[in-house]
């Protein structure tokens, strides 16, 4: 667990990526996978606030790197981990602390913690007193950026929303199996699950409740659902293509939305999936593979051609800043600078323009973001219908995560005039 909290320390890779990778060369069992999972994104959501606990009780200074990262591993446990006892938590962390640190830093994390856990009480009262920034642990600059938009108690209630843990969904895969059967399956397999109806979205889904791998649970190696979060359907169910038509998924990996697609339109029809990494396109090719979808075609992204058939209805999911799913991607935040937000939104109104040059007339193009920020969202849109006059915005849909139930989401529908 260390080692894979410092490799995310000194690199770039996403968390996710990093904790798949490790779980998937190990045999744990469910629970172990489970406590795994927590303390890795446990340690990366609650960071300021356990660097914050860290510091009342080191007269140190700012530890190095490899002694912060054990120290929020122990002290995660001690006060965001009701699971684990505080002896226990204490003695593996100094274990590891032998393996990893020198003798003198391991007496160092042992003391803390020992203090740490002595005066639990009072340094949680403490805790509970500090500013939103290092008590809901996000960075201070976005904790201000909200509050002014939307006052303490949305900003409170989005800070705490988004350290909790995310729930877990699955969209039935209509082109394989229907609800009923799907949940018949699975709670026959003991597996808790509940039908995710809701007012936002009309594709049939399903919470799963309980630890569980999706790739072990009953009919996904023979495509019966996807694993995305209702939020990301609202794009694909504004576009609405039909049977026959010709689709573009511009930023389509890792194919959650292209796949819907082809279930809305029967998997009749031409769906191309680009997508500018070579990589992430293989994950477009795998999961049309095992949802048995045959309309998608996946390949690189490229520039407007002049001599290309336009087509029917285009999708643009911009690259974001993230903002609307940090509960999901929990270290989002640290990685996220303010600067990034006007990097980011010049990049996705360049997207659009080249997105737009590929709609035929009488067509339909949706903008979608996972960003809470208006700046990537209605800012890019409006400016967009005003320097073309030939779109026109039909429809958007936004969520916000604490009022909706769902990851937050930017939708605007845009039709070219005939």
């Amino acid at each position: 667990m260390a080692a894979l909290l410092r490799r995310w320390e000194q690199g770039r890779a996403a968390a996710d990526d990093l904790l798949h990778d490790a779980l998937a060369m190990t045999a744990l069992e469910e629970r172990d996978r489970a406590l795994t999972t927590e303390l890795f994104y446990g340690c990366l959501r609650q960071r300021a606030a356990l660097d914050w606990l860290a510091a009342q009780k080191s007269r140190q200074g700012k530890p190095k790197p490899a002694v912060a990262t054990l120290a929020r591993l122990g002290l995660y446990q001690l006060f965001f981990l009701d699971r684990i006892p505080a002896h226990a938590a204490v003695h593996e962390t100094v274990e590891l602390a032998k393996k990893h640190l020198s003798p003198g830093e391991t007496r160092f994390i042992n003391a803390l913690l020992r203090a740490a856990e002595r005066d639990r009480p009072a340094l949680k009262a403490a805790l509970d007193r500090q500013p939103l920034a290092v008590r809901w642990s996000h960075p201070e600059w976005i904790v201000e950026r909200w509050t002014a938009r939307y006052g303490n108690e949305a900003a409170l209630a989005l800070l705490e929303w988004n350290n909790a843990p995310p729930k877990l969904y699955a969209r039935v895969n209509t082109l394989r199996t229907t609800p009923d059967a799907l949940l018949a399956r699975w709670r026959e397999a003991g597996i808790e699950a509940e039908p995710a109806s809701g007012s936002l979205w009309r594709q049939p889904m399903i919470e799963l409740r309980g630890a569980c791998v999706p790739e072990r649970l009953p009919g996904y190696a023979g495509g019966a659902f996807y694993i995305q979060d209702p939020s990301t359907l609202l794009a694909v169910e504004l576009l609405d293509p039909q049977p026959g038509e010709r689709v573009l998924d511009v930023c389509a990996a890792p194919g959650g939305k292209a796949t819907l697609m082809a279930a809305l339109m029967q998997d009749r029809g031409t769906i191309l999936a680009e997508d500018s990494s070579p990589e992430r396109l293989k994950l477009v090719v795998a999961n049309c593979a095992r949802l048995g979808v045959t309309s998608v075609t996946a390949r690189g992204a490229r520039p407007p051609d002049p001599a290309e058939t336009w087509f029917d209805r285009v999708l643009l999911d911009v690259p974001c800043s993230n903002t609307g799913v940090l509960r999901r991607r929990v270290d989002a935040r640290w990685r996220l600078r303010l600067e990034d937000i006007a990097r980011l939104a010049a990049e996705q109104s360049r997207l659009l323009q080249a997105a737009a040059r590929r709609v035929k007339r009488g067509g339909v193009l949706v903008y979608s973001t996972c960003s809470l920020e208006p700046e990537e969202s209605g800012d890019v849109v409006e400016a967009f219908v005003k320097a073309n006059a030939e779109f026109a915005i039909g429809k958007i849909v936004e969520t916000f995560p604490p009022r909706d139930g769902v990851d937050g989401a930017f939708v605007a529908r845009l039709a070219r005039r005939g």
